[in-house]
């Protein structure tokens, strides 16, 4: 599948979305963003992305719902699950559910940039 350029970003604070939004700006990344799970997968079946970023705790559907819903719908959509509870268990749980990472919040740009070399294959 071509790459868009865009990242999928569920989050229910909009101080979060908005800096992940400009992080990525940065590395030239266009952000798109979902205040919740249910939110999200409408979206995610009228556009496409390269990856998607989300929260774990959010009202209606959290982000492991998200999760699951996503890794069968879209398998191969990279999902990397971000949180401000970040515990050995949340991130093991995470992972069993095919996160393809995991990031506790205050996160680094450099973290950020990371992981779309990883899943993107970005370029500086």
């Amino acid at each position: 599948m071509a790459q868009t350029n865009q990242i999928l970003i569920v989050d229910d604070n909009p101080h979060m979305s908005g800096l992940l939004s400009d992080i990525l700006d940065f590395f030239n990344y266009k952000a798109v963003g979902a205040k919740d799970g249910e939110e999200a997968l409408k979206i995610l079946n009228e556009q496409s992305f390269d990856m998607v970023i989300t929260d774990l705790r959010m009202p209606k559907m959290g982000g492991m719902d998200l999760l699951h819903t996503i890794k069968d719908k879209f398998p191969h959509l990279p999902v990397v699950v971000i949180t401000g509870f970040g515990t050995d268990s949340s991130r093991s749980d995470a992972f069993a559910a095919h996160a393809d990472g995991f990031l506790a919040k205050p996160f680094k740009v450099e973290q950020i940039k990371e992981l779309l070399k990883k899943h993107l294959g970005y370029r500086e």
